[in-house]
């Protein structure tokens, strides 16, 4: 019986724990599983490469003598390219630098392609990748003569990065510990012993023999108010009859002082105190000689009848 009952309340924990668990892990799930990258954080990155290119633009026209011509907008012609057209032919060899430069001040990072195209035509005149730049190797198309006229600077950049996939060990460790928590703490319910308050304490049970109720190997005999153990048969007073049924009626659980006191003196309006000590030390003495009978004293609580079957 004892351990369906330490066996009921774990089962409990554990559906629940499990229960929680899983509600943690979905939760874990469902944030990890948000995007990355924000409508706003994408709108932050294309007004970044705006004015990189502007930028750019700006120091090649001056660059060629021109600081009066309007920059034209910068248009953004796919999920990653952006042109922006120059009405003037430019030093192209400054390019690489001034675009490199650029993309550092406005903290652009991923790699790019750079293509020169010809207004009319939409041919490409010239172009260089990065990666050019990153081997310390000659920008392609560089020293080449030009002529004059209108050209589209088209600069297409590599995807942003996949963001870091988010690990759940925050929500697993804390899930974890709630976990071992409860379980901690139903475990150590289950192995407290169990205390009868006063009020649930019944004077008079329905199911017991009026005249004789046996435990262990003891027969307590409530109409002559006699003890049988061991071959050996006592007298018992009225109140030492009544407080070792009352006793048998809870054994192996812990009956607390204040219910003893109630069910056994309070009734008749007699109220003692340090007197239900000496009745449970003579009934002590009178069950010793039955070693599958004992009377515990559960300190600062009440006492206890352990009865062990087997003996």
């Amino acid at each position: 019986m004892k351990g369906l009952s330490i066996a009921a309340p774990l089962m409990r924990v554990l559906t629940g724990g499990a229960c929680l668990l899983g509600l943690a892990l979905l939760l874990a799930q469902f944030i990890g599983a948000t995007p990355g990258v924000s409508p706003s954080e994408a709108r932050s990155r294309d007004d970044k490469i705006n004015l990189a290119l502007r930028r750019t633009a700006h120091h090649l026209l001056r660059a060629a003598g021109d600081s009066t011509s309007r920059i034209l907008p910068v248009q953004r012609t796919g999920p990653h390219t952006f042109q922006l057209r120059l009405t003037q032919a430019f030093d192209y060899d400054t390019l690489p630098a001034l675009l490199q430069a650029s993309f550092r001040l406005h903290r652009i990072t991923e790699a790019y392609d750079v293509a020169v195209l010809d207004c009319t035509t939409g041919q490409v005149q010239l172009g260089y990748s990065v990666t050019d730049l990153m081997d310390n190797q000659p920008v392609p198309c560089s020293g080449r003569a030009r002529r004059a006229g209108c050209y589209t600077l088209q600069v297409t950049l590599a995807p942003p990065a996949a963001p870091a996939p988010r690990t759940h060990t925050g929500w697993l460790l804390a899930a974890g510990g709630l976990l071992i928590g409860l379980l901690y703490i139903s475990w150590q319910r289950a192995l407290a012993p169990q205390t009868i308050p006063a009020q649930t304490i019944p004077t008079e049970p329905a199911d017991v023999n009026p005249d004789q109720v046996r435990f262990g190997n003891t027969i307590l005999d409530l109409g002559r108010q006699t003890l049988r153990t061991a071959g050996t048969e006592q007298n018992l007073t009225y109140r030492e009859a009544k407080l070792l049924r009352l006793l048998v009626q809870h054994a192996n659980r812990v009956l607390e002082r204040d219910a003893i006191l109630k069910a056994v003196w309070e009734d008749e309006g007699i109220t003692v105190g340090r007197s239900v000590d000496v009745f449970v030390s003579r009934l002590r003495k009178l069950v010793q000689a039955d070693p599958a009978v004992r009377i515990v004293a559960v300190h600062g609580v009440g006492y206890r009848l352990e009865v062990r079957t087997g003996e």
